[in-house]
């Protein structure tokens, strides 16, 4: 079982991975958007949550 909520996020070159944390996810006055290293561009960028939409 996974304690650490895993977290769908894109970043700004359009790579989509998870993040085990989203860190200031709660400080709504700064936008949605956070810097995280991409995993596949091995950058530090901008990335949003990605919302997941339900078939």
């Amino acid at each position: 079982m996974d304690l650490m909520e895993r977290t769908v996020v894109r970043c700004a070159d359009g790579h989509v991975f998870t993040a085990a944390s989203f860190p200031m996810q709660q400080a709504e006055r700064l936008g949605p958007g956070r810097l995280l290293r991409c995993p596949r561009c091995a950058r530090l960028r901008s990335v949003v949550p990605v919302t997941l939409m339900k078939r």
